[in-house]
């Protein structure tokens, strides 16, 4: 679960690229600066930081890369923290792109893998305002408290109608995942379908109401069940585009 942001600096500048990166356990602020190849697939930058001594630290390496499919350039990064090695991409929206803009939005990896829900716990709340839900996710292993905000770059109608965020130390929103509006075709009943990147791996489930909570507030997320029902985009891995 990782979210941050990555400028590109003027050419004078020691650093390319100055930015931050988030997640639930830190709040880190990064350097890259080029470094010399030795061969096509060495990494372009390395990737500093300054540790609580003051002391700049190499902490990962980072690549220029071209999407395969939408010919757009990312920067892909692999660093670590002292947590692990992750891996992250700095992207840029169709708005950055076309004001010819530095700015980047650095997103976790996006994964085609999908953890088995198993035992999980957790409840969704409409909120009274904004169109926007709380709500959490448990289960033996992590304990995640999330918002659903309104998809406002939506303009297709398989992109989600939510994302959902997390909270890093400083209060900064981390985008962990997608949601779905939808309704089974079996009961008609309305309910949303959840895909979430958590420590343990990209998760899906759905928030549903039983005969108590219709009319409500208030979901109950319960593991997701393939029933044939679930968004288009919902079975193709962790969407954090729109």
């Amino acid at each position: 679960m990782f979210a941050g942001t990555l400028t590109r600096n003027v050419e004078t500048a020691t650093a390319e690229y100055t930015g931050m990166i988030h997640s639930s356990r830190f709040d880190i602020a990064i350097q890259l600066e080029a470094r010399a190849k030795m061969s096509a697939r060495s990494p372009d930058y390395d990737l500093t930081a300054i540790n609580k001594s003051g002391r700049k630290v190499r902490i990962g390496t980072a690549w220029n890369e071209t999407g395969n499919t939408s010919g757009n350039p990312y920067i892909s990064m692999q660093l670590d923290v002292g947590l692990g090695p992750f891996r992250v991409n700095a992207v840029q929206t169709k708005e950055a792109r076309a004001a010819q803009s530095g700015e980047f939005e650095i997103i976790p990896l996006v994964s085609n893998g999908l953890m088995k829900s198993g035992s999980i716990s957790g409840e969704l709340t409409a909120m009274d305002a904004d169109n926007a839900f709380t709500g959490y996710i448990a289960n033996m292993m992590f304990d995640l408290e999330f918002m659903l905000i309104e998809n406002s770059y939506k303009s297709e109608e398989t992109h989600p109608d939510y994302r959902i965020e997390v909270s890093s130390p400083r209060g900064t929103p981390i985008r962990v995942g997608s949601a779905w509006m939808a309704k089974s075709s079996r009961t008609g009943n309305d309910y949303l379908s959840l895909l979430i990147n958590t420590p343990d791996g990209d998760l899906r489930v759905n928030a549903v109401q039983n005969e108590e909570q219709r009319g409500g507030q208030t979901f109950s997320i319960i593991p997701f069940i393939d029933s044939g029902e679930q968004p288009q985009d919902a079975g193709a891995g962790l969407s954090l585009v729109a």
